[in-house]
């Protein structure tokens, strides 16, 4: 029996009417904002990589106060093996899950100097490798470096994919497959960062400001704060 046909994804069945609505939310956010960027404080890949890490179950705020502390006296791979865990612990026990992240900062810094010199390997697959790495933190990463357009999808980039209409996935990586697909291409690089900043201060989780949105004509969800 033949197979049946691949499945296209769905961001390739959408009407031209939708695909211009896209577009122009895109173009909204590239108005508002040309240059987004993490909220997170690095000054090397290392860095990137450790404050990434360590902002899971975490606010950027919380971690930037953490690490302006650590970074000063560590932050290299190299020195966080000379603190140590208990080193660590100290500088992020301020932040969610520290002495696990404390763990897992230890042992993917001997990771690094062992096997890459002390280098952070800028390969999705190396990255995911490193304890405490997971697709979300190497999407971060490879994305602000500008390695390869990556869309990381955390809670403010699920809500806010799925009351624009961007996606309908049930999962974060269902959701990532089909921005990837819908965003058009010029854009990806930088669609995580407008989706999760537009989450985290206009489409907020319980009282969205749709009275404040930039895109609240292009939104189906219609006034969800009125």
């Amino acid at each position: 029996m033949a197979k049946p046909p691949a499945r296209r994804a769905r961001g390739s069945r959408r009407s031209p009417a939708e695909r211009a609505r896209i577009q122009a939310l895109f173009e909204r956010f590239e108005a508002a904002e040309a240059d987004p960027r993490t909220e997170l404080a690095y000054t090397s890949p290392y860095t990137l990589l450790a404050a990434v890490a360590l902002s899971a179950q975490a606010t950027d705020v919380s971690v930037n106060k953490a690490t302006a502390r650590l970074f000063a006296v560590a932050d290299t791979p190299q020195a966080i093996l000379a603190l140590g865990e208990e080193g660590v612990i100290p500088y992020i026990a301020s932040i969610g899950l520290f002495r696990t992240k404390a763990k897992n900062l230890v042992a993917a810094a001997r990771i690094l100097v062992d096997r890459y010199g002390g280098e952070v390997p800028l390969d999705r697959a190396a990255l995911q490798a490193l304890p405490g790495v997971g697709r979300k933190t190497s999407s971060v990463v490879l994305n602000e470096l500008g390695v390869e357009p990556a869309i990381a999808v955390d809670t403010h980039v699920f809500r806010v994919a799925h009351r624009l209409g961007l996606s309908r996935g049930k999962t974060p990586d269902q959701v990532e497959q089909e921005l990837m697909t819908v965003v058009p291409g010029p854009w990806r690089t930088r669609a995580h960062h407008w989706l999760i900043l537009h989450g985290r201060y206009v489409c907020l989780a319980r009282r969205p400001k749709c009275q404040a949105c930039p895109v609240a004509d292009l939104c189906p969800s219609g006034e969800l704060g009125a």
